[in-house]
C-alpha cells in the first residue's frame, strides 16, 4: 500500500518523501506549512515505511522511533539534549532509527543551537524529520541542513470530502459553508464540528457568551446580571493563560463528537457573509472579543 494515499492533495509533498523512501532517507528533512495540512500525518507515515511497520509507527510504539513534541509554549533545550543522548543508540529492531520533532518552529534559541550540531554531524543510521507550521521561527543553518518538503491550504474539495466523512447527516450545502470557512485547513473544520465552539458562535447575547466562556474556563462570569448557561455545555480543566479569540476555538473547547445538521450550519451562516460568501479567519473571533475585552450588560 503507497504510504502517503491517505493524505488529502499535497503532490509535491508526496513526490518529495516516496522518492526519499525510493532512493534512501537524507539524514534530516524539514516538512513544513499552515496547520491542519496533513504535515503530522505525512511524518508518521514516512518513519513507518522507513521502519518497515506503519502500524506501530503510527501508535508511536515502534523502538526506533522518537518524537518530540513541544511541552508548553516552546520545545527548550533539556528535551533536546535527552533526544542527542537517545540519537547515538543503535537501531533495536529496523535498519536505521527516525526521530521526529514535532512543532518544530517552538524550538527555543538554546534548543535550536544544540539541535544543530547533530543535523550537521548525524550517525549514519539517523533519519531527523522536523515539522514545523511556519519556517521564520527556524535559524537558517537549520533550514540550510534539512530537505525541504512543502504543505500547501488544502483546496476546498478536500476539506468538503473530509467533513463529508466526519459528518455524513449534513447536507452538500451545510458542508460547503464549513469548508469555506476552514480555509484550507482539517484543524479549523475539526473545531468548527465542536458543540463548544458553535455556542459561543451562534450565540447573539454578549452575556450568554461570558457565561459559556467562563464556564469552559473555570472563572465566574463577567456579566453584572445573572446568566444561564445553554444546556449540554459540559465544563472542562480550567486554563492558564488568558482568554482569546484562539482560546476559545483551541484551548478551552474540549473534543466533541461530529456536529449535528441543523447546529453545524448555523455556526457556518454565522460565520461567512451572507453577500460575498467571504470566510473569517477563524471561528468565533468576534464573540471572543466581545466577551472578553467588553463590560456590557445582558442583551
Amino acid at each position: 500500500m503507497e504510504p502517503f494515499a491517505a493524505l488529502p492533495e499535497q503532490p509535491e509533498a508526496k513526490r518529495l518523501l516516496t522518492a526519499a523512501l525510493r532512493d534512501g532517507p537524507a539524514h534530516a528533512y524539514l516538512l513544513h506549512g499552515p496547520a491542519g495540512t496533513g504535515k503530522r500525518e505525512a511524518a508518521l507515515a514516512f518513519a513507518g515505511a522507513a521502519l518497515g511497520d506503519e502500524r506501530r509507527a503510527h501508535d508511536r510504539t515502534h523502538p526506533d522511533l522518537y518524537v518530540l513534541e513541544a511541552l508548553g509554549e516552546m520545545i527548550r533545550i533539556d528535551a533536546v539534549r535527552e533526544l542527542r543522548r537517545d540519537l547515538h543508540m543503535r537501531p533495536f529492531e529496523a535498519d536505521r532509527r527516525v526521530y521526529l520533532i514535532l512543532s518544530a518552529h517552538l524550538l527555543n534559541e538554546d534548543a535550536a543551537d544544540a539541535l544543530l550540531k547533530d543535523l550537521e554531524e548525524p550517525p549514519d543510521y539517523a533519519v531527523i524529520v522536523l515539522v514545523a507550521d511556519e519556517l521564520g521561527p527556524l535559524p537558517p543553518t537549520i533550514r540550510s541542513r534539512c530537505q525541504l518538503v512543502p504543505f500547501r491550504r488544502l483546496s476546498e474539495r478536500a476539506v468538503r470530502e473530509w467533513i463529508g466523512e466526519q459528518a455524513p447527516g449534513l447536507s452538500s450545502n451545510q458542508v460547503t459553508a464549513l469548508a469555506r470557512v476552514a480555509a484550507g485547513r482539517l484543524d479549523r473544520a475539526r473545531r468548527l464540528l465542536e458543540p463548544a465552539s458553535r455556542i459561543v458562535a451562534t450565540t447573539r447575547s454578549p452575556s450568554t457568551r461570558r457565561a459559556v466562556i467562563a464556564r469552559f474556563s473555570g472563572s465566574a462570569p463577567t456579566s453584572r446580571s445573572s446568566t444561564r448557561v445553554p444546556s449540554g455545555t459540559a465544563a472542562c480543566s480550567p486554563v492558564s493563560q488568558p482568554l482569546d479569540c484562539r482560546s476559545v476555538t483551541t484551548t478551552i473547547v474540549p473534543r466533541r463528537p461530529a456536529a449535528s445538521a441543523p447546529d453545524a450550519v448555523k455556526a457556518a451562516r454565522y460565520f461567512v457573509d451572507p453577500k460575498s460568501g467571504a470566510a473569517a479567519s477563524i471561528a468565533a473571533t468576534a464573540a471572543a472579543r466581545s466577551a472578553v475585552g467588553r463590560t456590557t450588560t445582558a442583551a
